[in-house]
C-alpha cells in the first residue's frame, strides 16, 4: 500500500472527506516532490474517491508535473489562491477535512475556511506521525545516504582543522562543501573549541582553534527529505589527562 494510498484508508475509516497536506516535508515523504514555497500556497489534497490534487505556485508546476502521476494546479502571485483552490478541488462542500493542526498557521487556516465553508476540521498530524514511525525500504536506504553525507561533511571538517582557523571558518567550509554537492544541513553546523567544546549547546563564533584541546563536531545534513545528524569530538595536539577523560 503507497503512503497515498495509506492517507486513503485513514479516509475511509474516519468517515472523513478530504485530507489537506500543508507542511512540504510531509507532501515530500507523500508524493516525492519538494518546494519550499516561502510565502506563497503548497497544498496537498487527497480524497477517497477522486485523484489527488497538488497546488503550487505557477512557478512549480512543470517541476511537479514531471514528479506525480496526477493534477497539478498552479498559480501565480495576482491571483486569489483560495478562490483558484475552491474552484480546481473535487469537494469544495466537504462536511469533515482533516488538516495538519502542527503546520496551520493562522493565515492557512483562515484561507482554507473561506474554501471550506461548512466543513469541520480534524487533525490530520497524528495519522502523519504514525505512518512515519515505520520505514519503509526506500526510506532506510534514503537515511542511509544522509548518513552518509554527515560522514562526507564531517571529513570535511577534519580536513580543515588548522590553528590558524576559527571555528567560523571551519563550519563555512563544511557548508559550503556540502552545498556543493547539491544538498543542505539539516541544522546549523557547530564547531566547537577548547572549553567552548564542553557547551552541548555552543555558539561557533571567532575562536581559533585550540591547540592540545578538544575540537567538537556537531552537524547533519538533509538529503532528499532526510535527515541526519552526527556528533564526533577530535583531539587537537596532545590535550591533558583531564580534557581525555572528559570525553569518555
Amino acid at each position: 500500500m503507497s503512503k497515498l494510498d495509506q492517507i486513503v484508508d485513514f479516509l475511509e475509516t474516519e468517515k472523513t472527506d478530504v485530507a489537506v497536506v500543508s507542511d512540504p516535508v510531509t507532501i515530500n515523504y507523500l508524493t516525492g516532490f519538494y518546494s519550499d514555497p516561502h510565502e506563497r500556497q503548497l497544498f496537498l489534497f487527497v480524497y477517497t474517491d477522486h485523484e489527488p490534487l497538488l497546488f503550487v505556485p505557477a512557478l512549480e508546476v512543470e517541476r511537479a508535473t514531471a514528479v506525480v502521476d496526477f493534477q497539478v494546479v498552479g498559480y501565480v502571485d495576482s491571483e486569489n489562491p483560495w478562490e483558484k483552490i475552491k474552484g480546481a478541488i473535487a469537494k469544495p462542500d466537504a462536511k469533515t477535512v482533516a488538516l495538519e493542526y502542527d503546520n496551520l498557521i493562522l493565515t492557512k487556516y483562515n484561507g482554507l475556511r473561506t474554501v471550506f465553508e461548512k466543513a469541520q476540521f480534524t487533525n490530520l498530524t497524528p495519522r502523519i506521525n504514525r505512518m512515519r514511525l515505520i520505514k519503509s525500504a526506500d526510506e532506510i536506504q534514503k537515511m542511509l545516504v544522509a548518513g552518509q553525507y554527515a560522514d562526507k561533511a564531517v571529513n570535511m571538517g577534519f580536513d580543515a582543522i588548522s590553528l590558524d582557523k576559527t571555528e567560523t571558518d571551519i563550519v563555512a567550509e563544511i557548508d559550503f562543501g556540502i552545498k556543493r554537492l547539491g544538498y543542505e544541513m539539516s541544522f546549523e553546523t557547530m564547531v566547537l573549541t577548547g572549553n567552548n567544546a564542553a557547551n552541548p549547546h555552543g555558539i561557533p563564533g571567532s575562536n581559533k582553534v585550540e591547540n592540545d584541546a578538544l575540537l567538537l563536531f556537531d552537524l547533519g545534513c538533509m538529503v532528499n527529505g532526510y535527515a541526519s545528524d552526527m556528533t564526533r569530538t577530535v583531539a587537537v595536539g596532545k590535550p591533558d589527562d583531564f580534557k581525555k577523560k572528559s570525553t569518555t
